[in-house]
């Protein structure tokens, strides 16, 4: 009705009609409006209400729309996993809570700590420092009162040689020649090193003369030789070389004379020159007879008495090997003892003084009167009985089947060439040397030729003529060597050799091939004896020796070792202590200058190690005859320290007479960087050990990412120049011990057995001391010896693959034992711990020692090596019986000697366990 009258009122015309279309939106829009606020707000009500009315009517526990409590939400599945972690997250938090308030505290607690530590820190370095003060004070105290109480010493001021020194005052006669009067200590001082100044021969006339031989094997042993310096302001003595001269050259006396007036270091009277005459030849001329050699020393094989100043001159060998080494294969064995011959000879004399048998005066007669010149003829007379008696088988010959070799007057000429003589010397027990009869004949070179060929093929020495002078007499002790018969006992010779027995027999032949070696054989040796007696006599000490430089492979260490519980799990056994102080060095070999004088004839004549020739090591050579303390400061301590002789239980004592004492691990690898890994890590925590030397053999250099393990002392990786199992033996300078461990790359050791071969060795220090054993055999069918690694009671070996021997041994090994042996273990890659058995019980006449019962010592799963292979036992076979053509004999001895320890592991009562036995 009221939209009607509105309408009605303004429906007049266009204008009404809009206003009735604008009001008509309008209500349009309001009532809209008011439609959708019922539909939001009462609808929701309603349906609220209705539902509510819906849960009241249904049966308890069916209510699903209705409100519902806290605790009956929880019944829902998911929800419940929901309440579950609710939980879980909330006793976390109040557990952390707790942790965090008590590591607080505990924070609180250890700042406390720190701060008390800082101050006793604090206190102890005030402490150490006043320590240091009282120390400092006390050394600066000590001093003093030792300045007080001893003179000061120094080196002595060095006296350089000047060209215009005329020297010292002359002797009234020059062959009144002696140390004394005739050579300037002066000028070689004891801390000199013995400089030796070589002159250059071709720059002399008589240079150009010389034998091309002779000289060129004199120049190659001085560029090899460790005195000679090219600084002739500083050298102690000077060398010159002039002779042997090529045929048909003769030089004049005077001539000879000028020339070595007019050396440029002779200064008047050549004092301190060693002039050198080498014969190569059995008739090589004595060149330096009348001519006058003032204060120089002569050093030849040909000497008359008129020129021999005993003391001063030298007889030296014959050259006989110019330019090669001796062929040890053709050198016959020193057994058996007795061979075909009891004693052989061949000569011829060209000439002679004069017959005894002319003479009308017996035997008698001549002892009682002034003695014959010439005894010749009763010694061809003599032997000639004997011979025809048949009593021996002897071969004597006095006539030459071909042009006998020229000789001196009155000297027995050698028959045929030298291969033909050495032949018959392999067939004879005994060699005779006739002396020239010409008494004023001290040494000629046909003489010690004679004698050098009877000891380079094991004939012993017979000199018939105790007027002679041998070679090096002054130094060696030729009576264990040979026999040196007057010329009227010759009807005594004969009983003399019958009478000597095998054992004096092979001594005398061994210690014969001894001297032959070191002093005869080459010229290296000879110029070597030369100036070792020059500098023996001066009382010089030996250089050191040279050590081997080891090139160290840069390397990185990775995380600390672990303990291989197979290897270390000892119980309760205290093996010793695991070293965390500074790697301890054996003390060094002060014995320098005291050696030439308290060892002399022991260091010349002590076969089969040519000492006083080398330079000396820098540890005390160990010898059976010696028994020296190697420790310093406190002097000697008992084994163990204990009080009365109680000492301690075996597994608690270190043993042996040095108190202190420490061994390094030498361990050779190829290529094999896994188990050289291993093998390393089974180290850690070993007792005694001072340091690890890795022999790197390969080539090829180990991977840069590969981490080396950390056991606690250094390991220092050694480069090798080439791929040689001798490297196994060069003394290293960075093993500063003398007890080294030889041990391979895969070797599977205890370290309770470690411990026990080191302490075994400390009781035998000359000895070979290891685990595995092997012997060798004689194989009667084929004539020749066998290596055997069977399981046996009785054995000759140690294989150095798992053994301790002493330094001093590796010097020998590497520059004293022959090339060749070193060069056939090159050529096989093999046999190396077999030439150093050989090497030991050559030098000790001793087998080495037998740890425990192990036979083998190989890791289990480790990659094969060469001795796997089917051609290593054919080798060792070979090499043994190499090895005894070099050596002249077998010098390997048996043994059935086994040390174990009874009480090493053995838990008793520590006033129970007093000692320790072996069986």
């Amino acid at each position: 009705m009221t939209g009607y009258t509105m309408l009605r009122n303004g429906g007049v015309g266009n204008g009404g009609q809009t206003c009735m279309l604008r009001w008509s939106n309008r209500i349009r829009l309001t009532w809209l409006s008011f439609t959708l606020f019922i539909i939001l707000v009462f609808f929701p009500l309603i349906a609220h209400y209705y539902l509510t009315t819906l849960d009241e009517a249904d049966e308890a526990g069916k209510r699903i729309f209705g409100p519902r409590a806290g605790n009956e939400l929880c019944e829902v599945k998911h929800v419940l996993d929901l309440c579950r972690i609710r939980e879980s997250v909330s006793e976390e938090l109040l557990q952390l809570e707790a942790k965090r308030q008590e590591l607080n505290s505990e924070i609180a607690k250890l700042n406390l700590k720190i701060e008390a530590c800082k101050k006793s820190i604090e206190n102890a370095k005030q402490d150490l420092l006043q320590l240091k003060n009282v120390i400092s004070q006390t050394e600066h105290s000590y001093k003093e009162l030792m300045a007080q109480n001893q003179p000061k010493l120094s080196l002595p001021i060095r006296l350089l040689p000047e060209k215009d020194d005329a020297g010292l005052p002359p002797p009234k006669v020059i062959r009144g020649c002696r140390l004394h009067n005739c050579f300037d200590y002066s000028r070689c001082p004891l801390t000199s090193g013995f400089p030796v100044y070589v002159y250059d021969s071709d720059q002399f006339a008589f240079g150009s003369y010389l034998d091309p031989l002779v000289k060129q094997a004199f120049q190659a042993t001085v560029r090899a030789n460790i005195y000679v310096t090219e600084n002739a302001d500083i050298a102690c003595l000077y060398v010159i070389l002039v002779g042997e001269m090529q045929e048909p050259v003769v030089l004049r006396p005077a001539e000879l004379e000028k020339q070595l007036y007019s050396l440029p270091h002779w200064r008047t009277d050549g004092h301190n020159h060693v002039i050198i005459n080498l014969s190569r030849k059995s008739d090589t001329q004595n060149l330096l007879y009348n001519v006058s050699t003032g204060r120089a020393m002569v050093a030849q094989s040909t000497f008359y008495a008129a020129q021999y100043r005993p003391g001063f001159d030298l007889v030296v060998s014959p050259l006989v090997h110019a330019m090669s080494e001796p062929n040890f294969m053709e050198i016959p064995p020193q057994v058996p003892v007795k061979r075909k011959y009891l004693f052989t000879f061949q000569g011829e004399k060209i000439e002679s003084l004069r017959s005894s048998l002319q003479e009308a005066r017996s035997f008698e007669e001549e002892m009682e009167g002034d003695p014959p010149a010439d005894y010749d003829d009763r010694i061809i007379a003599t032997l000639k009985a004997v011979q025809d008696s048949k009593l021996d088988q002897v071969l004597v010959e006095f006539t030459c089947k071909n042009q006998p070799k020229p000789s001196l007057p009155t000297e027995w000429a050698l028959c045929g060439e030298r291969e033909d003589r050495l032949e018959l010397l392999k067939l004879s027990t005994f060699a005779l040397i006739i002396t020239p009869g010409d008494p004023h004949l001290v040494i000629s070179s046909g003489c010690a030729t004679r004698l050098f060929e009877a000891l380079e093929v094991g004939a012993v020495p017979v000199v018939l003529g105790e007027q002679v002078q041998l070679p090096y007499h002054d130094m060696l002790q030729w009576n264990e060597a040979a026999l040196v018969v007057p010329k009227p006992r010759v009807t005594e010779v004969h009983f003399l050799l019958r009478s000597l027995s095998d054992s004096d027999l092979l001594a005398m032949r061994r210690q014969g091939r001894f001297l032959w070696e070191t002093y005869f054989s080459t010229a290296d040796s000879i110029f070597s004896t030369v100036l070792a007696m020059i500098r023996t006599r001066i009382q010089i000490p030996a250089a050191p020796i040279r050590e081997e430089a080891a090139a160290e492979i840069p390397h990185r260490s990775g995380k600390a070792a672990g303990t291989d519980p197979n290897m270390a799990d000892n119980g309760d056994l205290d093996l010793g202590p695991v070293e965390t102080e500074p790697p301890y060095a054996s003390p060094k070999y002060l014995r320098n200058f005291t050696l030439t004088v308290t060892d002399f004839y022991r260091s010349w004549n002590s076969a089969p190690g040519p000492f006083h020739l080398f330079p000396h090591t820098p540890f005390d050579p160990v010898l059976p005859s010696e028994a020296k303390f190697l420790g310093s400061g406190t002097g000697f301590r008992p084994i163990g320290g204990g009080a009365g002789g109680s000492g301690k239980e075996f597994q608690a004592a270190l043993g042996g007479n040095v108190p202190r004492e420490q061994f390094t691990v030498v361990m050779l690898t190829y290529e094999r960087e896994e188990v050289l890994m291993n093998s390393l890590e089974r180290l850690n925590g070993l007792p005694y050990l001072n340091k690890v030397v890795v022999v790197w053999n390969s080539p090829k250099l180990p991977s840069e990412d590969l981490l080396w393990p950390d056991i606690g002392v250094p390991i220092m990786v050694v480069r090798t120049e080439k791929n040689s199992l001798n490297n196994r033996f060069l003394p290293w300078n960075e093993i500063e011990t003398e007890a080294i461990l030889s041990i391979d790359d895969d070797a599977h050791l205890r370290h309770d057995e470690i411990m026990f071969g080191f302490r075994v060795w400390r009781e035998a220090r000359d000895r070979i001391v290891g685990f595995p054993g092997r012997y060798h055999a004689w194989d009667i069918p084929h004539q020749s010896w066998l290596y055997n690694s069977n399981y046996s009671c009785e054995l000759s070996m140690v294989l150095t693959g798992a053994a301790f021997f002493h330094k001093y041994y590796a010097y020998l090994y590497s520059y004293v034992m022959p090339q060749a042996i070193r060069d056939m273990v090159d050529e096989y890659i093999n046999c190396e711990d077999i030439a150093m058995n050989f090497l030991v019980s050559h030098i000790t006449r001793k087998p080495p020692i037998k740890v425990t019962s192990r036979w083998t010592f190989r890791c289990p799963g480790c990659p094969q090596a060469l001795s796997h292979d089917d051609s290593h036992f054919h080798e060792r076979h070979k090499c043994i019986n190499f090895f005894v053509k070099v050596y002249g004999y077998m010098p390997l001895l048996y043994t059935q000697f086994r040390v174990d320890s009874v009480l090493f592991k053995t838990r008793l009562p520590h006033d129970k366990t007093k000692c320790f036995k072996f069986i």
